[in-house]
């Protein structure tokens, strides 16, 4: 359901508000869909660490060094790649300016939003 043209100006000027307000308040508060955690990352990190901890495990039983150091570097690449964020890149994606999301789905009032805000940034500067 859309907002109003009335409803989407006020909505624009308690952001802006926010933003003079407790600039750091709001930029904590702004989400960053492109880069934020995804669950398949984290499901195969934590399938990376248990294979690492299994290698581990093999070196520990055959005691081999070299097969136990492998194993814990791998259990380290998993926990490592479960935890970051993603980083999606677009072909698309010029230098300091993000790409275009379509609007609609999860997350599509939000995305217009901060489309409109970065425009609206774009065009003071």
């Amino acid at each position: 359901m859309a907002l109003s043209e009335h409803e989407q100006r006020l909505l624009d000027q308690l952001e802006q508000q926010l933003h003079a307000d407790d600039p750091k308040f709001a930029h904590s508060m702004a989400s960053d869909t492109r880069k934020s955690m995804s669950t398949r990352r984290l499901v195969i990190g934590s399938l990376i660490t248990i294979a690492g901890i299994l290698v581990l495990l093999a070196g520990i039983v055959y005691q081999n060094i070299f097969i136990g150091v492998a194993g814990f570097l791998i259990m380290g690449g998993g926990v490592y790649f479960a935890t970051t964020k993603s980083k999606q890149v677009d072909g698309g994606e010029t230098a300091g300016r993000p790409s275009k999301t379509p609007t609609g789905g999860k997350g599509g009032f939000m995305t217009s939003l901060e489309d409109k805000w970065d425009e609206r940034k774009r065009d003071q500067s």
